[in-house]
């Protein structure tokens, strides 16, 4: 995109991306452009998503507008991307429009008629089967495999079942064309041949916390900061109980005051693991480990890996210490289990996990040294995989504050009593 808009062909970029991945842009961006760019995330409302487009055009330079895929064809803000008219569209983890009846789908060909650069990225391009390429090089460029995707199926792929409406496999004699076509306009390059990729990887993942659950969070903290600044001696354990429920809350989940189970008021950072989920373990077939704090998020997480019919093991701080060796033991050697769900300071030690060469922190802890050690459950001997760690970060929360100290390597409970104002910053 850089190297086009300093030839002077291209003035406007539309990113398109899986939501969780749609804050990450404009950061790295900031991060790594060596050109001049403004850039803006389309998210929240439909309001402030076109309010944050009409401020896009007024910035200087490559203008880099970045939106989820369920959010650029709903009515008003899709009619709003094409009289803007974007010279280039980039479709990250492209794979989410590989289905070609998808409303997604058409409204991405669609806007990219209109560009004169295209370009499409996936670690899965293919996730089931090879007909899943038509959706996604229809958008890059239709001359590859045409525009209707029935003359592409019967051309590439053997029909059978019921009515002979469901596709078998590849035609033979037809597969080294579909490949040298599909590579003809596509590089391909593994992390085997990646040579200069670190050992270990750290990615975050800022998910925006909008609407009530704002609200919510900002009345909690508020409350919180006052109780503090007018109490008397502030104690670690005074700070940290605080602390702990705006932590729980950026992670969806709220406990009444009055005490019983934690109901769920935001879904965040559930939809953001989805999609990892989605990516990771549906897509590129790898095991993954997340890691929690809170008994709440477990059950959480456990809820959507069931709607998703995926096998895992959940350890708790309830599980029995004889049954951990077996839960362990099912995630390393059976290939069903696709997901090993814990909580932190109960799996964070001791315990191999070389199975899984990701992981995901849903929340953290505040103690360095578990977080530490948790990192070395996929990083140790056996592992043939450079590591991948991505952190749910909820934007403007407490997660954020957590993290900084966790990277200087702080004990957060440790300076929280002299430092505590910064946790509850507005």
């Amino acid at each position: 995109m850089g190297a086009a808009y300093q030839m002077g062909k291209c003035r406007k970029a539309l990113v398109i991306a899986p939501s969780s991945v749609v804050p990450v842009w404009p950061k790295e961006l900031n991060q790594y452009a060596d050109f001049d760019f403004t850039a803006a995330p389309l998210i929240g409302t439909k309001k402030k998503r076109l309010d944050a487009l009409e401020t896009l055009k007024k910035g200087s330079g490559l203008q880099v507008a970045v939106i989820n895929y369920e959010g650029l064809w709903r009515d008003g803000i899709f009619e709003a991307l094409i009289s803007w008219c974007p010279d280039f569209v980039v479709c990250d983890e492209s794979q989410r429009i590989k289905d070609h009846k998808a409303m997604q789908s058409v409204a991405v060909w669609d806007i990219g008629k209109l560009a004169k650069y295209r370009l499409i990225l996936s670690g899965t391009p293919v996730q089931n089967q090879a007909v899943d390429l038509f959706g996604q090089y229809r958008f890059l460029d239709s001359s590859i495999f045409g525009q209707n995707f029935y003359v592409f199926r019967n051309r590439y792929f053997r029909m059978g079942g019921f009515n002979r409406k469901q596709i078998i496999g590849l035609i033979p004699e037809r597969k080294d064309e579909l490949v040298k076509k599909a590579h003809s306009i596509a590089y391909r390059v593994t992390k085997a041949e990646a040579l200069d990729l670190p050992e270990q990887t750290f990615i975050t993942r800022l998910i925006p916390m909008e609407g009530e659950a704002r609200k919510l969070y900002n009345q909690l903290r508020d409350e919180s900061y006052a109780e503090l600044e007018g109490g008397g001696d502030v104690t670690a354990a005074t700070v940290l109980v605080r602390l702990l429920r705006l932590q729980q809350l950026a992670g969806g989940f709220l406990r009444p005051d009055e005490g019983g189970e934690a109901s769920k008021v935001w879904d965040g950072k559930l939809d953001a693991l989805s999609d990892i989920i989605e990516d990771y373990v549906v897509g590129e077939g790898k095991k993954l480990v997340v890691f929690c704090r809170f008994r709440a998020e477990l059950s959480g997480i456990a809820e959507l890996l069931d709607k998703r019919k995926l096998s895992y093991v959940s350890l708790s701080g309830e599980t029995k210490m004889a049954d951990r060796g077996e839960l362990v033991k099912r995630f390393q050697e059976d290939p069903k289990v696709r997901v090993f769900l814990a909580q932190i300071d109960t799996a964070g030690l001791g315990i191999t996990l070389t199975a899984a060469d990701t992981c995901v922190y849903y929340s953290l802890t505040y103690n360095y040294a578990s977080y530490s050690q948790s990192l070395s459950r996929i990083h140790r001997i056996g592992q043939r995989n450079s590591c991948t760690y991505i952190h749910l970060i909820a934007e403007k929360t407490v997660d954020e504050q957590i993290m900084k100290a966790l990277s200087k390597k702080e004990d957060l409970a440790k300076s929280i009593v002299d430092d505590w104002r910064r946790y509850f910053e507005r």
